[in-house]
């Protein structure tokens, strides 16, 4: 038998079914590297919250020091040591309330995003399109939180303390002589992830469910041809 010829070739039923394998096992490998990268986000996303580098000090400061979203250090202009303040579980210490705005939306990506990557003890219990559907909302809501404190956040360059460190060239969204620290670019980064990652969720979702509906259409058809043949070995009762 010559390779290549029809008689050769696989039936289309065993076509089919190698075809859906390998459409499941991609499906799978692309599955697991997008838990992965969604850990890795999570962890993205917790730096940013805590890690007070957001802007910093440059060559013509008039003080040196750093800002966070809450938590930010400011040195005295007699002694290189900073002076640091601000935590998120008093929000009173926070000097901006554009400030405390940015830190409840980056807050709530991350909590998003952690209990994103709770929710994939759900695969055990529900659907995996299902699973892949509700991570798809809770990364986007994310991305939605990033971009809105990212956004708001330089709203909050005109204070006292930032123009204390940046000077007083410092206003809205005008950082003065200060510069943008890694952490604001991890955020702005961070948004990407999200989109990126809530895209593919919904793909891979809508993969499973077609999955599912093919795997229905085979069991429907295969049930329908073995059905004449049951009815055929049924013994017939003679009048």
């Amino acid at each position: 038998m010559v390779p290549g010829t029809p008689a050769a070739m696989l039936p289309a039923s065993e076509a089919a079914k190698i075809y859906q394998t390998n459409y499941v096992r991609n499906s799978r490998a692309i599955g697991v590297l997008w838990a992965i990268f969604t850990i890795l986000f999570a962890i993205v996303n917790v730096v940013c919250f805590i890690q007070p580098y957001w802007i910093g000090d440059g060559v013509d400061t008039p003080q040196a020091g750093y800002f966070g979203l809450f938590h930010y250090c400011i040195g005295n202009g007699i002694s290189r040591d900073l002076t640091c303040q601000g935590s998120f579980t008093e929000f009173s210490s926070i000097p901006s309330s554009a400030f405390k705005a940015a830190s409840f939306f980056i807050g709530m990506s991350m909590v998003l995003v952690l209990t994103c990557i709770g929710c994939f003890a759900l695969f055990f219990f529900c659907s995996t399109a299902t699973v892949y559907k509700i991570c798809g909302w809770m990364q986007l809501a994310a991305g939605t939180c990033l971009i809105l404190g990212c956004m708001i956040y330089p709203d909050g360059w005109d204070s006292d303390e930032v123009k204390r460190m940046c000077g007083e060239q410092t206003d809205k969204y005008t950082i003065g002589a200060c510069s943008v620290r890694w952490a604001y670019i991890l955020a702005i980064m961070g948004i990407m992830d999200a989109l990126i990652l809530s895209f593919l969720a919904f793909v891979l979702g809508n993969r499973q469910d077609g999955l599912m509906a093919e795997e229905l259409l085979g069991d429907s058809k295969t049930n329908a041809h073995q059905l004449p043949k049951a009815l055929a070995s049924v013994p017939q009762i003679s009048a």
